[in-house]
């Protein structure tokens, strides 16, 4: 008897120290979320998210789990599942994209716009300022910009190549809901040659969790490309530097430098 009520103290014990430990784990990989009322709230009474954000992760180098290479840091991926599920044809086509990243990747090799969702990870800040009838997303990395428009406007007809996208939000709740279509195919989802075609259809939310941290997510569809939607989540960060403020970093500029840098070393 008595070792029967050891045996199951020891059980009951390792059980709580399961579900601690797992709670931990959860607390820490995504900021727990203030209540409704602890937020700050603009005249409109959303949630205020005017600021400088930034990711701290390495999803712009991959957006799955990654060992480190040179001049890529080592990084835990942001997909549901570390998986994407590639067409057989599209994989094949990705692979290729990884051999060739290095002179391949639009914005790390040849300095385009970084496309949607990349922008909201590159390792660069980014600045939102909310209006009641738009919110714009501004980036450090060659001043990429986006518009978010919040007033009810419809996605224009037809298909246009965008960049960016085209974005038409709606707040449910707390939460920023972002329906993004209108692309190109020109943009990676990182420097490891993940990719979509013209189909890509984004659903991005975005949900204060505290005066310093939003909750994003983005659900992933591209019917050309993938056998099923998928999604990716990250915390992002205010940044809380004294008079912090968006910089520039014009990419295309400054490949063009160094091109021209390499030349002139190359004549001497």
């Amino acid at each position: 008897m008595r070792k029967w009520l050891i045996a199951s103290l020891v059980i009951i014990i390792a059980a709580i120290a399961a579900l601690t430990l797992i709670r931990v784990a959860t607390q820490e990989s995504s900021p727990p979320r203030a209540s409704a009322s602890a937020l700050p709230r603009t005249p409109d009474g959303h949630p205020n998210l005017n600021g400088v954000w930034q990711v701290l992760n390495t999803a712009s180098w991959d957006i799955q789990d990654h060992q480190a290479q040179l001049d890529v840091p080592p990084g835990q991926g942001v997909v549901e599942g570390n998986e994407i599920p590639y067409k057989s044809e599209a994989l094949a086509r990705k692979q290729e994209n990884y051999k060739n990243r290095r002179t391949a990747d639009p914005v790390k090799a040849r300095g385009f716009l970084p496309g949607v969702p990349r922008m909201m990870y590159l390792p660069f800040p980014f600045q939102i300022t909310q209006t009641p009838k738009y919110v714009t997303i501004v980036s450090e990395y060659t001043r990429t910009m986006r518009i978010v428009y919040t007033d009810g406007s419809q996605h224009p007809a037809g298909h246009i190549d965008f960049w960016m996208g085209d974005s038409r939000g709606r707040w449910e709740g707390d939460t920023l809901v972002v329906d993004v279509i209108h692309f190109n195919d020109e943009t990676w989802f990182d420097h490891a040659g993940n990719f979509h075609s013209d189909a890509l259809h984004l659903v991005e939310r975005l949900t204060l969790a505290g005066p310093d941290h939003i909750n994003y997510e983005v659900m992933v569809e591209d019917p050309q490309v993938f056998t099923k939607p998928w999604k990716m989540s990250m915390p992002l960060y205010r940044r809380k530097e004294p008079n912090v403020r968006i910089l520039e970093y014009e990419a295309g500029g400054l490949i063009d430098e160094e091109s021209e840098r390499q030349e002139d070393e190359k004549k001497r």
